[in-house]
């Protein structure tokens, strides 16, 4: 196989301790509760180094909406990227796949970065700010001060609004788009790291579309760092949009890596540490090594 073009770490900044199972898989009512993680993902490679998504900062409405989800052990980006050797500064382009407080809140630590987000994820968390008030139980999870930020850095200069798919956004990665799922324009990352067309070597990058393995598979068992179980798909716990949609932007990721469901990353998922070698950080935060980029020395050995 083609060596890495990339590396992919998802790196834990926050987690919920006590999520309700009910919030990451549809219809699991009564099924108590489990830890979520909150994550970024980095890609480095290429001379580029990335991110999907950006976290929240844990000030104003960031923290209001964090404390009422439960959220516990923020750190900050600096913090966080240094366990990969990584800094804010260095970041070069962000892919906001939607525009949850937990995504999209933290821009203003990317100073240098161009964020790419879909044109309908941003119009049409607009259009639910300026629904009356009986209404905004559609802005439960987004900051609106988030998506100012986000006019802010079209500005700038530094915001790519894209309508749809696009292909090779840098070399090997392409982002897809699922249209009033889990959010209005959900994106979600195919990346080809041995940069082949019909790539036998591709990861995708979920999002919020995928919280935990059970999204895609029934009963799932960890094995020696593989996911075992049937194949079956069942959407996450919240759709601004449609289930349906959820299902099939579901089988389009796993269809992108041959139905290989490891290929398929859950950034909430607290299993990826039984499947990617993993280390907790000195402020006890997880990071899990997806794969290593040619040359790049492990973060997690």
């Amino acid at each position: 196989m083609t060596d890495n073009t990339y590396s992919i770490w998802v790196a834990e900044y926050a987690y919920v301790m006590n999520y309700p199972v009910s919030g990451v898989l549809y219809g699991a009512h009564n099924e108590g509760v489990r830890k979520l993680p909150y994550c970024y993902v980095i890609i480095k490679g290429g001379g580029r180094t990335m991110m999907v998504d950006v976290g929240y900062n844990h000030q104003a409405y960031g923290a209001v909406l964090g404390e009422r989800f439960g959220v516990e052990h923020w750190h900050s980006p600096s913090e966080v990227l240094a366990e990969c050797g990584v800094s804010p500064e260095e970041i070069d382009t962000v892919f906001i796949t939607h525009a949850h407080f937990d995504h999209l809140g933290n821009t203003d630590a990317f100073a240098n970065a161009t964020f790419y987000i879909q044109e309908r994820e941003l119009s049409k968390w607009i259009w639910a700010m300026a629904q009356p008030e009986h209404m905004q139980w559609m802005m439960g999870g987004t900051d609106p001060s988030d998506i100012l930020r986000v006019v802010e850095l079209a500005k700038q200069g530094r915001l790519k609004c894209i309508d749809g798919p696009l292909e090779n956004v840098v070399p090997g990665i392409d982002i897809h788009v699922a249209y009033d799922s889990h959010t209005y324009g959900c994106m979600w990352l195919h990346v080809r790291n041995d940069l082949e067309q019909q790539s036998e070597n591709g990861w995708v990058l979920a999002g919020d579309l995928v919280y935990v393995y059970e999204n895609l598979v029934k009963n799932p068992e960890v094995t020696d760092g593989q996911i075992q179980g049937r194949l079956s798909i069942k959407p996450v716990g919240l759709a601004m949009g449609s289930n349906t949609n959820l299902v099939t932007a579901s089988d389009e990721m796993l269809k992108a890596v041959d139905y290989q469901v490891k290929r398929v990353i859950p950034v909430h998922e607290e299993r990826l540490k039984d499947v990617f070698p993993s280390r907790n950080t000195k402020n006890g935060l997880r990071v899990s090594e997806i794969c290593l980029g040619l040359g790049q020395a492990s973060v997690v050995a």
